[in-house]
């Protein structure tokens, strides 16, 4: 089976290998960047200078997988693929779009006899090892053609959860769901930020590392997010001294808060782990300011001038 993949950055470009390394099924692999295409190319793919040249070959039915940013760069992609592509082709995205985004897609790509699947695909650099957890949206028949690759990409069965993979529903479902997961990730990072904090600032000397692997050991609170903190901590130290403290979004936690609200259903844990970050980037400062400024003003508070 073949697979054309677009974008081989991080996440793209880690998939390459886990499909050539464990399955028969062959890559073509496209990136703007040559050096991407060249390491692609040392992984088992098939390198190409062009989105035309990734179509000439593969063989119709063709799959190609889109492993680019969200917004104008897949939509782009998916613009010039449509050009070159033939009916009965699907172009899959399994990056992070928006799930309405998907809709407007698969019906722009349905007068011209191409199939679309969303893939919302978590994983991060750890999914070459540990494989990706996968949440599928599209027709049947273009979900099941693309099955093959998807049971290559994601973990191994698992007696307890099942495969790594799900169609979750039709076109759109897939990237919501994962837009799901990206705000409850938000609100359990944040979560465990605010309690090793507390640990930071207490009284007693503490090793945030070696809590974060205690925790790992049958406590309540056991995740692969605690796993990562412990990573963390032992890797740049249990002060995290030389990190700045700014945390950047890319979008899906915003979706969730916003799509809360259409659907009236609280999510404060969500919605202020979002609000959190952007106060990291310095976007409460001018409230703080006027704070500070009107306690000043009704009680004669004290403010604190720059120098």
């Amino acid at each position: 089976m073949q697979l054309g993949m677009v974008g081989l950055g991080k996440m793209g470009g880690n998939m390459v290998p886990r499909i050539c390394s464990n399955s028969y099924h062959e890559v073509v692999g496209y990136d703007r960047d040559p050096d991407v295409v060249a390491k692609a190319m040392a992984n088992g793919a098939t390198g190409v200078s062009s989105l035309a040249n990734l179509v000439l070959n593969l063989t119709a039915p063709r799959l190609v997988w889109i492993m680019v940013p969200a917004g104008a760069p897949t939509q782009e992609t998916v613009d010039a693929l449509t050009a070159l592509l033939e009916p009965g082709d699907t172009i899959i995205d399994g990056g992070n779009s928006k799930w309405t985004d998907d809709k407007l897609r698969q019906k722009a790509l349905r007068e011209y006899g191409i199939h679309y699947v969303d893939v919302g695909t978590s994983g991060g650099v750890w999914g070459l090892q540990n494989g990706y957890c996968m949440m599928v949206g599209g027709d049947d028949d273009a979900v099941a053609r693309l099955a093959p690759i998807l049971d290559v990409l994601a973990p191994s069965y698992d007696e307890a959860h099942g495969p790594g993979w799900q169609h979750c529903g039709p076109t759109g479902a897939g990237h919501y769901v994962k837009m799901i997961h990206n705000g409850i990730e938000y609100g359990m990072m944040g979560a465990i930020a605010e309690g090793f904090a507390m640990l930071d600032a207490c009284e007693f000397d503490l090793d945030n590392a070696a809590i974060a692997h205690l925790w790992m050991r049958g406590s309540v609170v056991r995740s692969w997010l605690v796993e990562l903190a412990a990573r963390a901590f032992e890797q740049e130290g249990n002060d995290l001294a030389d990190l700045e403290p700014r945390v950047d979004d890319s979008g899906e936690g915003r979706w969730t808060a916003e799509h809360s609200i259409e659907l009236r259903i609280p999510t404060p844990v969500i919605t202020a782990s979002l609000h959190e970050r952007f106060a990291s980037r310095g976007r409460g400062d001018f409230a703080a300011k006027l704070n500070a400024g009107l306690r000043n003003q009704f009680g004669g508070h004290a403010v604190t001038r720059k120098e």
